[in-house]
């Protein structure tokens, strides 16, 4: 790189940090302002606060708007720029725009690489301390699946609950079904059943097994100590649970889910395209906004952010619109996360082709 790219890279990563560093500051002291109430009457004391909820906070908070201050500062440091008439001189100095790019793509990569790492690796672990700390001292994460519970615990096999005690970890009116071919072969029903923490098995109280093949009979009994394939964790549910996971874990547990013929894993689908789609975003917003903003305006610096702000939030609508379709499985996960993307992709090439020569 030379002294012109440094100059420019120097200038985006600057002004970067220096808006999130704002923006973090600010929204840790509206936040802080909103739960203080709830860090008092569940006696969380300072030492905690801090670093079991506000340090793992930051990471979080930076990823999840990463793309949308990449886009503002490369607008605002870019007009600042060509409001100097320093982009016209770099341009009359004979460097082509798409060269005049490298430094803002040099930029764009770093922040896509700290994006990637952030969002699959660093804050997947940095969550389950502020997950911790949410669910002990602000809100329950752990939610019941209600009652009449059904799930699948792999492929051909049901079982079911009328409902289900977490802290006892008991299950009441159980059944247990094994088909082959959609042909029932095994039902196994009892009036409850216990999680043996200590062995990692269920105890089955007054259970009844029904065999139907090779010939069909019964069996009775009190208590039968199994180890069924199946968690506790089937029968109640964790809310947003894949925040915890890392992207190897993200799609591990959708392997496993699929193998099993689960139903309930388009939330995962959906979480680990749009982490494998935002450090995209941070590109192709870094090209549109250097596109939009090197031209000189009558309108000036609040024109060119007045447009990108627009266009920054007109993403984050695509975004949710389409995630929304995913939910509804109107589209793949893979296009909810992905297509936004493509999309500013081509208006992104059509204000390449359009800057100032």
């Amino acid at each position: 790189m030379k002294k012109l790219d440094w100059y420019i890279f120097k200038k985006f990563i600057g002004t970067f940090f220096f808006a999130i560093s704002l923006l973090i500051v600010v929204v840790i002291v509206f936040d802080v302002s909103e739960n203080v109430d709830s860090f008092i009457k569940n006696h969380a004391s300072l030492y905690e606060v801090v670093f079991h909820f506000y340090i793992p906070f930051i990471p979080y908070f930076i990823n999840l708007f990463i793309y949308l201050f990449t886009f503002i500062s490369v607008i605002f440091f870019t007009s600042k720029m060509a409001g100097h008439t320093e982009i016209i001189a770099i341009l009359s100095s004979g460097i082509s725009f798409r060269r005049l790019l490298w430094p803002y793509m040099m930029g764009a990569l770093l922040l896509a690489g700290g994006s990637f790492y952030l969002g699959n690796f660093l804050i997947p672990r940095m969550d389950t301390v502020r997950r911790t700390f949410k669910n002990q001292y602000m809100e329950n994460l752990m939610k019941s699946s209600g009652s009449n519970i059904h799930v699948q615990i792999e492929k051909g096999t049901y079982a079911y609950m009328s409902s289900y005690d977490m802290k006892r970890m008991t299950g009441y009116k159980f059944t247990l079904e094994k088909f082959d071919n959609h042909e029932l072969e095994y039902k196994l029903s009892s009036d409850k059943i216990v999680y043996d923490t200590l062995h990692d098995r269920w105890a089955i109280f007054n259970y009844v097994e029904h065999y139907f093949k090779p010939e069909e009979y019964l069996v009775k009994g009190k208590v039968l100590d199994t180890t069924l394939n199946m968690k506790p964790a089937y029968f109640y549910f964790v809310k947003e649970d894949f925040e915890e996971m890392n992207l190897i874990e993200l799609n591990r547990y959708i392997a496993e889910q699929h193998a099993k013929g689960a139903d309930n894993i388009l939330p995962y689908e959906i979480e680990k395209h749009k982490r494998l789609a935002s450090p995209a975003a941070i590109i192709i917003l870094t090209i549109i906004g250097a596109a939009l903003s090197s031209r000189k305006t009558r309108g000036g610096m609040g024109l060119n952010l007045g447009i990108g702000i627009t266009i920054a939030f007109a993403y984050i609508l695509f975004l949710e619109f389409f995630r929304v379709f995913a939910i509804s499985s109107v589209i793949s996960p893979f296009m909810a996360g992905w297509l936004p993307n493509i999309i500013f992709a081509t208006i992104g090439i059509y204000f390449v082709v359009k800057a100032p020569k």
